[in-house]
């Protein structure tokens, strides 16, 4: 299956594939295995398809078989959290299944018990540190890189099915409703942590508001209160929940589905879908990194980080 030139080193760069795709990253990748050696998909037990190609870049592992591909958050120890290296990891990779032409449908779920816990805290408190100055320019960046993040995913011209199970909180639930569709697990559940931080989750909300509803998006960015998967369904959030031994399958399912389907027909159908019934999606997008921002340099959101990392409950200013 894999073959490089004789009298040649043997490395991944060397090798060529033969009938099947082969990824070249422009950064962070150091490993070429043919099989699914690493990692898990969340908590799915069953039979992979043979005969895949498994690509580790730092923090997403790229699985591609047949027109799908799946790109995994891999780390599992906190719970998937995203910090800048993991968002441009996969920036990188969504960039790169969108040129890759065999690749008509993607699943993005992540590793071990949890989808995504949101932005890394630990990041959030680094940056909260630093000097006025420095701080208002790091977490603008920070924010707009995360909302890139979602604007990839909403302009890739491939369905993009979300498994979530375990949670999706704050930022990662943001990336999950940047997908076209989640399946979920039983035990999943969405929250839209921020204002428990003291913290303005701007993106997920505009992206919550275009998927749910004002009603939704203003009683989950209000509370801060997690909803479970059967409740999430019955708002139209999701499609129904799955047991988690089965959610691997079910994305995967539904992303065939969508890939039999002709790919002008499907890049158009979700170009209407995010441009122009989600018309004003992208300018709200835009505008919720400065606002995102400055909500990070008050007195609450520095209490509400700290009383976070500390383990106990905040003593808002």
């Amino acid at each position: 299956m894999l073959s490089r030139r004789v009298n040649e080193p043997r490395t991944p760069e060397n090798f060529v594939l033969r009938g099947f795709f082969v990824w070249r990253p422009k950064r962070s990748c150091h490993k070429l295995v043919s099989s699914f050696g690493t990692g898990k998909i969340s908590r799915y037990n069953g039979p992979f398809p043979r005969r895949e190609i498994l690509q580790v870049m730092q923090h997403v592992v790229v699985k591609i078989h047949e027109q799908v591909a799946t790109l995994l958050l891999d780390r599992a120890d906190t719970c998937n959290a995203l910090n800048p290296s993991v968002i441009e990891d996969l920036r990188q990779a969504i960039s790169d299944v969108h040129q890759e032409k065999r690749v008509r449908a993607v699943v993005l779920t992540g590793s071990g018990e949890h989808f995504c816990s949101g932005l890394d805290l630990q990041v959030l408190r680094e940056i909260s540190e630093l000097p006025m100055a420095d701080a208002v320019q790091q977490w603008h960046a920070l924010w707009l890189q995360l909302t890139e993040l979602y604007e990839d995913v909403l302009r890739l011209p491939k369905p993009v099915i979300a498994a979530v199970d375990g949670t999706a909180t704050g930022a990662g639930f943001g990336l999950a409703l940047a997908a076209d569709i989640i399946v979920p697990t039983e035990q999943a559940t969405f929250c839209a942590v921020a204002v428990r931080r003291g913290l303005v989750g701007g993106a997920t909300g505009s992206l919550l508001n275009f998927r749910a509803g004002a009603a939704v998006a203003a009683r989950m960015l209000l509370t801060g209160t997690p909803v479970a998967a059967q409740e999430a369904y019955r708002l139209g959030l999701c499609c129904e929940p799955v047991d988690a031994t089965q959610i691997w399958v079910a994305a995967n399912e539904i992303a065939v589905q969508c890939s039999q389907a002709p790919r002008e027909a499907v890049q158009a159908t979700k170009r209407v879908l995010n441009e122009s019934i989600g018309e004003t999606l992208m300018m709200q997008l835009s505008a919720t990194a400065a606002d995102s921002a400055a909500a990070c340099t008050t007195e609450s959101a520095t209490e509400g980080i700290r009383s976070y990392l500390e383990s106990r409950d905040p003593q808002w200013p």
